[in-house]
């Protein structure tokens, strides 16, 4: 565990959670094949159904919330594989989020790591961030930060507007811009291509981060310096599956009409290319690469988006899939960091059916997601971002 909680009577601690939301889970169990935590453990606490049983004890009956109770909905992924298997519509993200937002509010039941929320205070400084980020890269080659995923020294300049009324607009974020920025240049390079004019938002941090960690208000605030930061009602174009999910969320994160509105225009890059390869050149191959297909968690349970992805890489490779129905890879944001053991069985598993279908043939892993890219690069698997190979089989860029 990462902290000590102890038995929390519940007279004076809600969790706060719609009720119609809790009785819409009949248990039926369709949802534990595709839950990682329950994969791993066979425990039934860690599985969805079990989750939701735990919420109802405390908000229903009364129960007391103790430490096993709060170590079972700290350690969900929130990759919310459950969601699509649920026949009754269970909104089991909402739930989860709000359970953990009550958790992180009473000082009593707090697990999170006191260190994480200053942590993720600094994705709101870009500066800071870069900084420390290329600090904790020198860190690495001395063989320090170990667990921590590998970091890159370099990562170039960044991005520039071609336009100050864009035809879109380019989220780059915050980690994604400091650790992936090569992904950024490849999608404004596609864009060039394909005659579209870009501006680049200003903001830092989508919030993403601090959502799954139970940090609303700091989420909530954040979201709000996003939508100030992009007027007008161009198209908002992400290239990090993780980010774009929660963009796309702000109109429920806020519940007001102007984050539904933002929350409208966002697409996640794929998304957005998918419907114009035919504005793209050709792509200049000698023959076509062999790559194998991970679809983020967060593009395919909660964007619903993945066959984007799939059409972008199918566009210039042949693509082969791994037979796990999707099943996480355990990154899940900072989970990797806060719940290792756990994260760790979970990639073995997604390792061990990616050495199953490439069949020792080494072939590169592709992955719309910086998180599960460091996640699975830690695993020694060889990663690209669908938009650096598109972008490489078209304009030529190196990769």
């Amino acid at each position: 565990m990462n902290g000590t909680v102890g038995c929390v009577t519940t007279s004076d601690l809600t969790l706060g959670l719609a009720d119609e939301d809790l009785v819409t889970c009949v248990g039926c169990g369709l949802c534990l094949p595709h839950c990682p935590t329950y994969r791993v453990t066979g425990e039934e606490r860690y599985s969805p159904r079990g989750r939701i049983a735990l919420m109802r004890a405390v908000q229903w009956d009364r129960q007391s919330l103790d430490s096993e109770m709060v170590e079972s909905l700290s350690t969900c992924i929130q990759c919310r594989g459950c969601e699509p298997a649920c026949p009754s519509g269970v909104p089991y993200g909402r739930l989860i989020e709000g359970a953990r937002s009550a958790i992180e509010s009473d000082r009593r039941t707090r697990r999170n790591p006191r260190w994480l929320r200053p942590l993720l205070g600094v994705l709101r400084h870009h500066r800071l961030l870069v900084a420390g980020s290329r600090a904790l890269a020198l860190g690495q080659r001395i063989g320090l930060a170990r667990r921590l995923p590998r970091i890159p020294l370099r990562i170039g300049p960044r991005l520039a507007a071609t336009s100050t009324s864009p035809d879109v607009w380019i989220f780059t974020g915050c980690v994604m811009d400091a650790w992936s920025r090569p992904t950024h240049r490849s999608l404004a390079r596609l864009l060039e291509a394909s005659g579209t004019s870009y501006g680049v938002m200003s903001a830092p941090c989508c919030g993403a981060l601090h959502q799954h960690a139970g940090f609303t208000d700091d989420a909530r605030s954040m979201a709000r310096q996003v939508i100030a930061s992009t007027p007008g009602n161009a198209p908002i174009l992400v290239d990090s599956a993780g980010c774009g999910a929660a963009l796309k969320d702000y109109g429920h994160l806020l519940d007001t009409d102007e984050a539904r509105a933002f929350a409208a225009r966002v697409l996640d890059a794929h998304e957005w290319f998918a419907a114009r390869l035919d504005r793209l050149p050709p792509a200049h191959l000698v023959a076509r690469s062999m790559v194998i297909l991970q679809e983020p968690c967060h593009l395919r349970h909660v964007q619903e988006v993945h066959q984007s992805m799939r059409q972008i890489v199918q566009h210039v490779a042949d693509v082969v899939d791994t037979e796990d129905d999707g099943l996480c890879c355990g990154a899940g944001g900072a989970y990797s960091i806060l719940e290792p053991q756990m994260a760790g069985a979970v990639r073995d598993r997604k390792v061990g059916e990616i050495a199953r279908v490439d069949r020792g043939r080494g072939l590169r892993v592709v992955s719309a997601n910086p998180g599960c890219a460091q996640h699975l690069s830690a695993a020694g698997i060889e990663v690209i971002h669908p938009l650096d190979l598109l972008a490489a089989s078209i304009i030529g860029e190196t990769t």
